[in-house]
């Protein structure tokens, strides 16, 4: 029986996520996706959170991968803590079979367990809003990405004893390789 396993990335996996990542995005005008440079720069900032990198694995093999990586929240009370989630991916030949929720869900959950309170994503509401993600806008927090309007999203992780408090209002700062995608 084949199982699926979920795991923090490791050093043996850049090759199979960028593959994971780059069959995931493919487009017929681009060589590469912008998401894999995305992934490769992050793995090099202070951004990275090497927990917070999960990958999918069935049948031995990396099929799913789910990133969260340090962003910071400028606003009237000073600069707060966040993460963002993206890029999320899923091999096309094992899509739409839970593995990219599955490897969202456990992204979350080490997130919580590491204290942290707030999770900021750019995607499709219907997908997200299954994991609680709502409206970015609502909870005060704007971005380059504000204007897009649904897409633009944020969860508010379950509070720990030590990340309990208000969350944190006002403009989600990216990390530089965020700007070239």
């Amino acid at each position: 029986m084949t199982t699926l396993r979920l795991r923090p990335e490791g050093p043996a996996d850049a090759g199979p996520v960028r593959r994971v990542l780059a069959a995931a995005f493919a487009r017929p005008d681009v060589a590469s996706p912008p998401e894999v440079g995305l992934v490769d720069e992050l793995r090099d900032s202070d951004a990275w959170i090497p927990e917070l990198a999960m990958v999918t694995e069935y049948g031995g093999e990396v099929v799913g991968y789910a990133l969260l990586t340090r962003v910071r929240v400028r606003g009237d009370a000073g600069v707060a803590p966040a993460l963002a989630l993206g890029p999320v991916a899923v091999a096309p030949h094992r899509q739409r079979v839970g593995h990219g929720a599955a490897v969202v869900q456990a992204a979350l959950e080490a997130a919580t367990e590491l204290g942290e309170r707030l999770v900021v994503v750019l995607g499709n509401p219907a997908y997200y809003r299954r994991f609680g993600f709502d409206r970015a806008d609502r909870m005060g927090l704007t971005s380059p990405w504000s204007g897009l309007g649904e897409p633009w999203q944020a969860l508010a992780l379950p509070p720990t004893v030590s990340g309990e408090g208000p969350l944190p209002r006002g403009e989600v700062v990216f990390p530089p390789p965020w700007s070239r995608v």
